[in-house]
């Protein structure tokens, strides 16, 4: 995985309520620049005043969520 899934303009990032009991959680869904789609669940930590992403788990996206990335994207 590389990090472009953070920076495509049609990624759809939104807070998982679900598991966000300890820590701030978010589901981001993006195309990597091999054009792979993935879901990418991840947190932000600050240290000593930095922000970083914590990535939690990532995996290729099922067929309905690749529909769902699709529907984001300008025809």
């Amino acid at each position: 995985m590389n990090g472009y899934v953070f920076a495509d303009p049609f990624a759809l990032n939104k807070y998982d309520d679900e598991h966000s009991e300890r820590e701030d959680r978010w589901i981001l869904l993006g195309k990597t620049l091999s054009e792979a789609i993935l879901v990418v669940v991840h947190t932000f930590r600050e240290v000593d005043g930095t922000e970083f992403v914590r990535i939690i788990s990532a995996r290729k996206a099922t067929k309905q969520e690749k529909q769902a990335y699709h529907k984001r994207c300008p025809k």
